[in-house]
């Protein structure tokens, strides 16, 4: 047997960066960056106030107190939008609302806490009971956070909701990003029949399709093809070609890659086939050339666990992101389990506030429970057994 790091290496070794496009701002979801965004304005673009209440000269309000008021002039109302700049001399203030453009001759913001009348009497006069701690208070200042042509976002990293609105905060409009990879999805057995249809005695419902169709697309690739092929090996044969033409990068096919007389990959597609020190997933095909192509194992947990650990580096490397591999965070175990020795496990666990529990009783067949896990346990190859109260290492998948 290999280990899982030298056929991971020899697969981000084999991963072919694709090229950039430039893309709208809004249509970038689940895109890897291929260079920096960068603000088109400062932020804030304006000095404004970071409360409600009122813009004053911090002179005026220095010394108030409870017991010493000070009563100003209200002279303007600024809501936030506002393109007023108005005149405020000693003695004088402006009604101010959160995000409005601070006036130029004022100085610091007191909020309505701060006033005896608050909201309510805020339009003719105000008086203030609180000094301001210092001069400048409540006051957001032009560029505090970025200037125009700063970098806001790096290269390689994925964009997200949050990233999204950065750049979109920051006046950008478009940004460079890789090409989605396009991904040709096969499932072969013939045992297997889509889910609904009458079953006879030795057949199953076929999930792994829908499984790598969903992590794909979680992961920023587009499935160009999602099929389900028998052992003869034509259609494989045919199915592999129907990829190519569709310009598919990456192919996965589930099944048939292990040591049984019908392995139809094994025995079809030009692969390169080891047995990898990990479980589940010992059985692993792939293949370095246009496109890749990986081959999984049949059982759905050894799908799963396989395209964590070599098919979605290999999608994010393709785009150029910084960071291939999910979260990795220890945890406590509590319920214990056995473990293979020499090879890696990856057991799919629940994750709770107290720790991990298994989320089945082990089978890489039980696809059912595979719903329910929500990260996956990595217990070394050294270890034949996991006992309730250890620390784990935890790959968080969701």
């Amino acid at each position: 047997m290999i280990t899982v790091d030298e056929h991971r290496e020899r697969i981000l070794a084999a991963a072919r960066l694709l090229e950039p496009v430039t893309a709208p701002v809004e249509a970038a979801l689940g895109r890897v960056l291929r260079e920096p965004v960068r603000s088109a304005v400062d932020l804030p673009l304006f000095d404004n106030s970071a409360m409600d209440g009122f813009a004053v000269h911090h002179a005026d309000v220095a010394t108030a107190s409870p017991d010493s008021p000070v009563t100003l002039e209200v002279v303007a109302d600024l809501p936030a939008g506002t393109s007023l700049n108005p005149s405020i001399d000693r003695g004088q203030a402006a009604r101010i609302m959160t995000g409005a453009p601070f006036p130029t001759e004022a100085d610091t913001v007191v909020p309505f806490e701060d006033t005896a009348g608050g909201l309510a009497d805020s339009l003719e006069r105000v008086t203030v009971v609180t000094a301001p701690r210092s001069l400048g208070m409540h006051i957001r200042p032009r560029g505090e956070e970025c200037r125009a042509g700063d970098e806001i976002l790096p290269a390689g990293l994925v964009l997200g909701g949050r990233q999204l609105a950065s750049a979109a905060a920051a006046g950008v409009t478009d940004v460079v990003v890789s090409r989605v990879p396009r991904v040709a999805v096969i499932s072969t057995g013939d045992e297997l029949r889509p889910p609904g249809a009458p079953l006879e005695y030795g057949q199953i419902p076929e999930s792994n399709s829908a499984l790598l169709d969903g992590l794909c697309r979680e992961n920023g690739a587009e499935v160009v093809l999602r099929t389900q092929v028998t052992d003869d090996g034509d259609g494989l044969r045919i199915a592999l070609t129907e990829a190519s033409a569709l310009g598919a990068d990456v192919v996965i096919t589930s099944g048939g890659v292990s040591a049984g007389a019908y392995e139809v990959v094994r025995n079809v597609a030009p692969m390169q086939f080891e047995k990898v020190a990990m479980q589940p997933g010992k059985p692993q095909g792939f293949g370095d050339g246009e496109p890749l192509l990986f081959g999984l194992p049949g059982n759905p947990v050894s799908v799963a666990v396989s395209f964590e650990v070599f098919v979605r580096p290999a999608l994010l490397a393709m785009q150029g992101a910084t960071v291939l591999d999910r979260l990795i965070l220890p945890m406590r175990v509590l319920e214990p389990w056995r473990t293979p020795t020499g090879r890696r496990q990856y057991r799919p666990v629940v994750v709770t506030r107290e720790g991990v529990r298994p989320a089945s009783s082990g089978g890489s067949h039980l696809a059912a429970s595979l719903g329910r896990a929500d990260a996956y346990a990595i217990v070394p190859t050294h270890v034949d057994a996991v006992a309730a109260g250890d620390l784990v290492d935890v790959m968080l998948i969701s």
